[in-house]
């Protein structure tokens, strides 16, 4: 899911993540090892 930023995110155990680009990629499938943020790793699963 594409954002325009910046943005500030807060994860279910409450931390607080914030990215100051001007567009962020939030992963939705859980499978980034940069997560809440996308680093493609869903294109890597068959």
């Amino acid at each position: 899911m594409l954002v325009d930023g910046p943005v500030e995110v807060q994860l279910p155990d409450g931390t607080t993540v914030v990215s100051d680009r001007f567009q962020v990629a939030l992963c939705a499938c859980r499978r980034s090892r940069n997560y809440p943020f996308c680093d493609a790793s869903h294109r890597r699963r068959r």
